[in-house]
This record gives structure tokens, sequence and C-alpha cells, in this order.
């Protein structure tokens, strides 16, 4: 087979797993592993807050266990974040087993479909009254308030997300590589501009908050969608020589439920593996990209057993810990 053979038929299999995620009702609903358990509060963590145009935004904060203020990583939620805490604390335990390797956890609550970004316009399907500043926040306001209150380096950090936090990590890494030189996709989409992609997105969002895709970036032929997509940007990454870590589970379960505190049942199990699908065929797409590209900065760690839930992204963190604490600081 040839790459670009293998190329066809990876964008093939990306374009009939989006047909499965809008098929299933409540496909869209899990991504990003919709936080619906009751909140795991951690009391190891703290509560930061930080101005920004779109009003104060919390994160939750875990110290390195050394005192360290020179390893930071950021932690992005999925397409369903929540106001009260990260679905990362939700739904894991990694903020404390970062933070006990010496690593400073930086998790940004809400953005509930924002994917990070810095909007066009507030959306105009749900009543929202500030555009999202996502970017801005996370490469101005929030780093700046973490070097000057609490003695976090703003430089060499990682940026690690889910899901649509995912190929928002690989765009704030790109386009900020002194502020973040490791960036991790965890089930994330890593070619929106891929036949069905935006359909896609705009019904997921609109299904988490009613948001509006098209205030997001504008209308799908704009030159946003194309800056914010990880196809269009690997170049950079390997200009950057930024540190990369991609994963995706190959949508087959695993034995075990959705996290430690959701339990699984049949029919997330089908939806988390349709959309699990999607993911590993545009990360696929993304390797032979940048393998074209001469790209030597990916480790690539496509599960045989996985599907879009917390326990597989967990698990993702504890097998990259070790690269993470390598690059970092």
């Amino acid at each position: 087979m040839t790459v670009s053979a293998g190329r066809r038929g990876w964008f093939r299999r990306a374009a009939a797993a989006v047909a499965l995620a809008v098929a299933l009702p409540l496909g869209i609903t899990v991504v990003g592993g919709g936080a619906t358990a009751s909140a795991a509060f951690d009391p190891a963590a703290r509560d930061f807050w930080v101005d920004s145009e779109m009003g104060p935004i919390k994160s939750r904060i875990w110290h390195a266990h050394d005192g360290n203020t020179n390893r930071v990583v950021y932690l992005l939620d999925g397409l369903r974040a929540q106001d009260d805490l990260n679905g990362w604390e939700i739904e894991t335990n990694v903020g404390g087993f970062l933070a006990a390797h010496n690593i400073n956890v930086v998790m940004p609550v809400g953005g509930q479909s924002s994917f990070y970004s810095d909007w066009v316009a507030p959306s105009n399907t749900n009543g929202q009254k500030v555009t999202y500043k996502w970017e801005t926040f996370l490469t101005k306001n929030l780093p700046n308030a973490l070097r000057n209150e609490l003695g976090f380096s703003s430089t060499r950090n990682g940026v690690i997300g889910i899901s649509m936090g995912g190929s928002a990590a690989l765009t704030l890494a790109a386009y900020y590589p002194k502020q973040f030189n490791y960036a991790g996709s965890l089930s994330g989409y890593l070619n929106v501009s891929a036949p069905g992609m935006r359909s896609a997105i705009r019904l997921a969002m609109l299904d988490a908050g009613r948001y509006n895709v098209d205030a997001m970036w504008g209308p799908p032929w704009s030159g946003a969608w194309i800056r914010n997509d990880p196809m269009e940007f690997a170049p950079r990454l390997r200009d950057n020589n930024t540190r990369v870590w991609v994963s995706a589970g190959s949508g087959v379960p695993a034995p075990g439920g959705w996290s430690r505190h959701t339990p699984t049942d049949v029919f997330n199990t089908g939806t988390g593996a349709g959309l699990e699908v999607l993911s590993v065929s545009t990360s696929r797409a993304f390797q032979v990209k940048m393998s074209l590209l001469g790209g030597n900065n990916v480790t690539y760690n496509f599960e045989p057993r996985g599907i879009h839930t917390w326990r597989y992204w967990e698990k993702q963190i504890h097998d990259l810990a070790g690269d993470l604490s390598n690059t970092i600081g």
C-alpha cells in the first residue's frame, strides 16, 4: 500500500466515523467524556482566579511536591467542560499523580464547546453575552498571573488535552513555542477540515450548550479554520521541535468502567467506540503528514483497545509522565 492510498483509507474511515457519531443520539454528548458524575473535588488543589476579557476565570492548581516552580503543565478539558471543576479533576486522579512527579498542574475550568480558541463573535444561538477568548487567556492572562503570583515559569510548559482539548493543545504549542515545548493530544481530532468534520463539530457544539460554530472561526472556508487545523500547522510543530504525544484507542472497549466515578453502559460504550474511531483515524492521518514532513518529534501511542473515556485518558497520563517530565522546565 502506498502512503497516499493509506491516507485515503484513513480519511474514508474518518468520514464513516463522523456519520456514526452523528447518527447516535448521545454520541455527540459523549465528546470530551461528558462529566455527569458527582464532582470529585480534590482538597489538595487550590482555586486560582484570573481576570480576563471573558470575566474572572477559575483554574485549579496542584503544586509540585518538591516545591519547584519551573515545571508546569496545563490540562485541557473536553467539549462538555463544566463551570465548577475541570473534567480531569472530576473523573481522574492525575492532578495529584503529576504533582507527586514534581510537576505543577494547572487545570483551567470552563470553556464548554470553546476549542480553547479566540472566537470571532459571541454565539447567537444560546444568548452568550461575551466572546470566547480562551487562547488569549491561556497564553497571556493565566501564565502572567501564575508567574507574578505563584512564581510559575511561563516558558517550556506542557499542554495536554482530551478530545476538543487535544487539537487545542497542539494549536497552542504550534503558535506559542516559547510557552509550550510539550503538547499532548489524547483522543483529539487532528484534521478539523476533513470531509464531514465541520458538520460533526457544528452538531456537537449545538448539543453541548447550543453554541454556534460560525461564531468560533467564521465560515467553513475562512482562514481561522485552517489556522486551527493540526494537519495544516504540522510544519510549525516540526520546525519548533515541539515534543508531541499523540494517542487514541482502537474503538474496541477494554474491560472496566468509564472512569473512577462513571460506570460502563452498553449504549455509551457504542458511542464512545464510534468517537474513538474518528479520533484514531484523524490521528493516524496526522502521523502520515508528520512522516511526510520528516517530523521525528512525535510519540504515537495507539492502544489496541480503548474508547472515548476518562479511564483511557488517565492511563495515557501515566504513560506519558516520564516523557513530559524529561521535557518541560
